[in-house]
């Protein structure tokens, strides 16, 4: 019985761990560039855009396709980012519990 009291305080520490986290991940905010610096994304923890910085000189006409290729290399950029600190803080998290590999958390 003395087990599954221990286990309960264990599984009660993490889900508190857990919301902790998820709050730490909700207030990231994370930068991706593209075009050597030109275009600037910045996302939340979430994956959200919040802010777009583009280089005033890409306001060309012929340079539109060009800008819209840096935008989302950017935006890929900076949700790579995100994803990684994700994961980082969830491997920390996690140290030492079976988890199966592949298995992605937050849920």
């Amino acid at each position: 019985m003395r087990d599954i009291m221990g286990m309960m305080g264990k599984v009660k520490e993490m889900q508190a761990k857990m919301e902790r986290m998820q709050e730490e991940i909700a207030a990231l905010t994370v930068d991706g560039t593209s075009g050597g610096g030109l275009v600037t994304v910045t996302l939340d923890g979430k994956g959200n855009m919040k802010r777009l910085k583009i280089d005033p000189s890409l306001f060309k006409e012929d340079d539109a396709e060009i800008l819209e290729d840096l935008i989302v290399a950017a935006h890929a950029d900076a949700k790579g980012k995100a994803e990684a600190i994700t994961a980082e803080k969830t491997r920390e998290l996690t140290a030492g519990l079976p988890i199966p590999p592949g298995m992605k958390l937050p849920f």
